[in-house]
């Protein structure tokens, strides 16, 4: 790995799940990680109640828009973290696969969304105790 880790975040829609672990990883690691965050069939706008659950705890997410995955996120990463985008996520020697099983927040209730955060939490504190 480079001095400082590159980590990409890869859903479906990049609305819900990937941007809120990317939001979280780069406030928790405070600069000592690059994230990005991508999906496969990028929805239009975020997910308002993945929006919602992160201002609740200090995070504005609301100027982040749904980017399309592409090779060049995936070369230039360290680590890249799926969620459930299936075969459409290329796989290239050299790098660390990581896939993070967690329910699509699309449709789900603010209170579901919030749950899905915490356990994106838990997982990116554990992620940063391995990049260190």
């Amino acid at each position: 790995m480079t001095a400082l880790p590159e980590v990409l975040f890869v859903c479906t829609h990049n609305a819900g799940r990937s941007q809120m672990a990317a939001a979280l990883l780069d406030h928790k690691a405070a600069g000592s990680v690059r994230v990005t965050s991508a999906g496969s069939q990028p929805a239009d706008e975020l997910n308002p109640a993945v929006v919602q659950v992160m201002a609740e705890i200090g995070l504005d997410i609301s100027r982040e828009r749904p980017k399309r995955l592409t090779t060049d996120f995936v070369l230039a990463a360290d680590v890249v973290i799926t969620m459930g985008c299936g075969d459409a996520c290329p796989v290239y020697p050299g790098k660390r696969y990581l896939d993070w099983v967690l329910p699509d927040p699309a449709g789900l209730s603010v209170d579901e969304v919030r749950a899905i955060r915490d356990q994106i939490g838990q997982l990116v504190d554990a992620l940063l105790l391995d990049l260190s």
